[in-house]
């Protein structure tokens, strides 16, 4: 039994028959159908049913094929494997990134620009949504990588994470906001938000679960009356004056150029906390395992 036999038997069954796989294989007909009949003969049973206008696989056909695929994927595995150890890095890289993980401190694009130039064979796919759907496509293998916001809460079963942003959060207003006056300069507990319109990232990112889990845990539900995505758009929104946003720690020249004043938070003093995440035991291809060593080093530096 040849792996180019259980090529040629796979192609038959997909195409429905020895033409069209012959031509998608590039071989003469008479040569596919006499090396899927030594095939045959080699297992000592009919793979397939010639007597249709159709080819199609026997019982045993049907039993064989899954089998038949396996082995030409594991083939296929080692060649790309060999390839990508000797420096040949090729294949795709899914990413995923939160809103506003990328900034300054993680710099994903250029991160993703470099890797790229020097891996050209890697196709990197980046998508941005919140944490919680990243963490169910990582554990569901659609993702390789994802830049995520953690909420505090116990890591998901099955994935790892290395926290490269640690961040305080505060409370964002417009300048002559009642909270100014009402709170001391070096904070404000989070209770005196209880009845406060507050702007806020969507359900499902980590600081949005940071904010849910504190609120709670002091005895009242945030009244959240924007949601956006952007961590720039909640700023403008609180700079109008519709709420206090609650944002990660802004440098006062900063937070002046946008029209806003800040104060940390004391009681709790919540943290805004953004992970690399992949799947325990580390990406499935060598591309993705690099790219995540990458991102995990300049990560480091970051944090």
């Amino acid at each position: 039994m040849e792996l180019r036999q259980l090529r040629y038997f796979v192609t038959v069954v997909e195409e429905a028959g020895f033409t069209r796989a012959a031509a998608r294989l590039h071989l003469a007909q008479p040569g596919l159908s006499a090396q899927v009949r030594q095939l045959e003969r080699e297992l000592g049973q009919p793979l397939l049913d010639r007597s249709g206008r159709t080819v199609t696989p026997t019982e045993v056909g049907e039993a064989v094929l899954p089998y038949a695929r396996a082995a030409l994927a594991a083939a296929e595995g080692v060649r790309r494997t060999v390839e990508e150890y000797t420096g040949l890095l090729r294949g795709r890289v899914t990413v995923g990134l939160v809103s506003g993980a990328a900034d300054e401190e993680l710099d994903v694009a250029g991160l993703l620009a470099d890797f790229h130039d020097a891996h050209p064979g890697v196709d990197i796919a980046l998508t941005e949504d919140t944490s919680e759907r990243m963490l169910a496509a990582l554990a569901r293998g659609e993702l390789d990588i994802a830049v995520i916001g953690l909420t505090g809460r116990a890591p998901e079963p099955g994935i790892a994470h290395d926290v490269v942003i640690d961040v305080p959060l505060v409370a964002a207003v417009a300048p002559g906001d009642p909270l100014l006056a009402s709170c001391a300069r070096d904070g404000v507990p989070l209770t005196a938000l209880r009845d406060r319109a507050l702007i806020s990232l969507p359900r499902g990112t980590g600081l949005r679960g940071v904010l849910d889990d504190a609120c709670a845990a002091a005895g009242f539900r945030p009244r959240i009356a924007f949601e956006a995505a952007a961590p720039a758009l909640l700023a403008r929104l609180a700079a109008r004056g519709l709420g206090v946003a609650v944002l990660p720690e802004l440098p006062p020249p900063v937070a002046a150029g946008l029209g806003l004043r800040t104060l940390p938070f004391t009681d709790p003093a919540m943290r805004g906390r953004i992970a690399l995440a992949w799947r325990t035991g580390g990406p499935a291809s060598p591309a993705a395992r690099a790219l995540l060593a990458r991102l995990r080093h300049a990560g480091a530096g970051a944090a």
